[in-house]
């Protein structure tokens, strides 16, 4: 396990749902600290500052920590427990999923269960399950039993996936690879760039409650001030059956992708067209997508004051927003030599040119 590896897996398994991101905020401060000035905003964002060869222009990359999880929402008198969504959860990949409650007296092991398939009728047994109608089984047989074992309404819940490699060792299966895998590219392109000339000032940035709403974008764009953003996240694949090529065409293992749409963000074009050609320099293939359904910090970071020139950089992965998601090594070592040798082209001129 190389210090790539070992950083995804840390980073993945640490705990840090929507709202709860302190581990995941230690963690990144202790890889940041060596190479940064390390600051906070006032809701948990951390910011690692990089000074280069000149203090403009601000460089912001931004991956978000916080994963989607639950939240105890209510206990019944029969010790059974109703959540509150952290993030957008899928109704199909719920049911039979261990959990881990993060209780003032430690962690508590769950299950996520509904009514049994065998007392439903033939029309409710053929009907997805809704979140509403679930609950998480911890083993107790009342209310009493939940409290003794320090669960209270407004615990996180965490999904339970440890982080394997797979049959084919260049791809990783992890929980919070949304958003882990843009933490990861912000710290190890700092790293990098802290080993050589970057004609900028640059901030590896690890944003809270991107899942519930962007937050964490809004206020580190005021702390950063960023001249120009790079966002980094998963990017979803459309290589599972079912998907069609005019849908997706995103493939693990192809290469890093640039979001040219979301729900909340077009590009900067010149920005766009800039991340286009460093891949053709370095030979990179790079891959194109779109997302009419989503949004990414990028949304809240563009729109900051006067406006921030802003793209998105995302590394495939399949299954995302379930218990474990899949992605390629290489596409992810791709996108870091992407990203570096991009910052390594924003100077002053560049970046003022970037205004269209």
């Amino acid at each position: 396990m190389d210090r790539t590896e070992q950083f995804l897996k840390e980073l993945t398994e640490t705990p840090g749902v929507s709202g709860y991101e302190s581990q995941v905020r230690a963690l990144m401060r202790r890889y940041l600290e060596p190479v940064a000035t390390i600051a906070q905003d006032r809701i948990g964002s951390i910011i690692g500052k990089r000074v280069g060869q000149s203090k403009s222009p601000r460089v912001m990359l931004v991956g978000h920590m916080d994963e989607i999880g639950f939240m105890v929402r209510h206990i019944t008198k029969e010790g059974f427990i109703k959540f509150q969504p952290l993030g957008g959860w899928w109704d199909q990949v719920l049911l039979g999923q261990r959990v881990t409650l993060k209780t003032c007296q430690g962690d508590v092991t769950g299950i996520i269960g509904a009514k049994p398939p065998h007392l439903l009728p033939k029309d409710e047994r053929d009907k997805v399950v809704e979140k509403k109608d679930m609950y998480i089984d911890i083993g107790a047989t009342s209310k009493e039993e939940v409290a003794e074992a320090g669960v209270r309404v407004g615990d996180p819940i965490i999904p339970v996936s440890e982080f394997t490699v797979l049959a084919n060792p260049q791809t990783y299966m992890a929980k919070a690879l949304d958003n882990r895998v843009g933490c990861a590219l912000a710290v190890q392109a700092l790293e990098r760039l802290a080993q050589d000339q970057h004609p900028n000032t640059l901030y590896a940035v690890g944003t809270v409650m991107e899942e519930v709403g962007l937050r964490g974008a809004k206020t580190t764009a005021h702390v950063v001030e960023p001249d120009v953003a790079i966002v980094l996240e998963v990017d979803i694949c459309g290589d599972v059956p079912g998907i069609k090529d005019e849908e997706s065409a995103v493939k693990l293992g192809a290469g890093p992708s640039m979001l040219v749409f979301d729900a909340r963000m077009i590009p900067n074009l010149k920005l766009r067209d800039l991340v286009i050609a460093t891949a053709e320099e370095l030979e990179i293939p790079l891959q194109f997508s779109s997302m009419s359904g989503g949004a990414t910090d990028g949304g809240m970071v563009h729109l900051h004051n006067e406006g921030v020139p802003a793209v998105v950089i995302g590394v495939p992965t399949r299954h995302i927003h379930s218990h474990a998601a899949i992605m390629h090594r290489q596409d992810y070592d791709r996108a870091l030599d992407l990203i570096v040798a991009l910052v390594k082209k924003l100077d002053e001129s560049t970046v003022k040119d970037l205004v269209i």
